[in-house]
């Protein structure tokens, strides 16, 4: 798990300079088929109906720790999980071999946040099931 540049930069100038970093409204998780690096790039899915999924942010999105306690942070190593399962659209093409994910601020577009590999790569073809990660599988770590 890293952290991108963009999010880097911005809670530096926030915590030590003039600056503010906007907490996002939404945060998105996409999938990728090339991982990004914390410059970005890499190869987002993309067509057969794939979308970015918005999971929060909220306390009741991300769990304190990967146990599935909710509430603030505190004694957790920077570290937080989806609460709930992460499901995105069922695939209508292939899209290919998954081997990251990453978080983002917008729908299309946007700043990442986040990235990282999967522990394994997931195939997904025209007419599997929706690919998902279970409730504590998708853990952001700040540390």
């Amino acid at each position: 798990m890293a952290k991108s540049d963009y999010l880097e930069n911005g809670l530096v100038d926030h915590l030590y300079r003039t600056a503010s970093l906007a907490k996002p409204t939404t945060v998105y998780v996409a999938l990728f088929t090339a991982a990004p690096s914390d410059a970005g790039g890499g190869t987002e899915v993309a067509g057969g109906a794939y979308a970015r999924v918005a999971v929060g942010p909220s306390d009741t999105a991300w769990n304190a720790t990967q146990g599935g306690t909710t509430g603030a942070s505190s004694g957790t190593g920077g570290l937080t999980a989806n609460a709930a399962d992460v499901v995105f659209p069922a695939p209508t093409a292939n899209w290919g071999t998954i081997v990251a994910f990453a978080t983002f601020d917008a729908l299309t577009g946007g700043n990442m946040l986040h990235h990282g590999a999967l522990t394994t790569n997931k195939t997904v073809n025209n007419g599997d099931p929706a690919p998902k990660f279970l409730a504590g599988q998708l853990s952001i770590t700040e540390g």
